[in-house]
């Protein structure tokens, strides 16, 4: 028994359920307004915009959400200006990665990539010394990590 009131129980689980709902509609906004930054508004001709609406709405992002995320994108609303990175990593055993992301500020993410590559004895590679050994299959849509 998590406590004597239910009520407050009831309340607690979800708080946290309100909370966890908010981060996966901000991050699918952000893939939506990142979609729309480079190809545009048009979800016929946008097709990275479009999986990003379709996996938007398997997290049952409202409509309202969706709209409000392109016309920021689009310049209609003001909004934060986010864009996409790819730091090539050389990981632990000589491993080489390309770890792609979306960022409002790319001093902060550079610094937050780093701190977490020497935790795990690994260092970024120059731009360009590792891209080679990769081939892109698909067009890339971001896939929030949700824990």
């Amino acid at each position: 028994m998590s406590g004597h009131s239910h009520a407050k129980t009831v309340r607690k689980k979800k708080e946290a359920d309100a909370k966890k709902r908010g981060q996966i509609f901000a991050k699918m906004a952000r893939l939506i307004q990142v979609a729309v930054r480079q190809g545009g508004p048009n979800p016929d001709t946008n097709s990275r915009l479009r999986m990003a609406i379709e996996l938007a709405k398997s997290y049952n992002v409202p409509s309202e959400n969706i709209e409000r995320a392109i016309k920021r994108a689009s310049g209609e609303i003001e909004g934060e200006k986010l864009e996409e990175i790819s730091f090539e990593v050389l990981g632990p055993g000589g491993v080489a990665m390309i770890i792609e992301g979306i960022t409002d500020n790319k001093n902060r993410a550079l610094t937050e990539i780093k701190q977490v590559l020497s935790r795990f004895n690994a260092k970024l590679a120059n731009e360009g010394s590792l891209k080679w050994m990769f081939e892109r299959k698909a067009p890339s849509i971001f896939l929030p990590i949700l824990l």
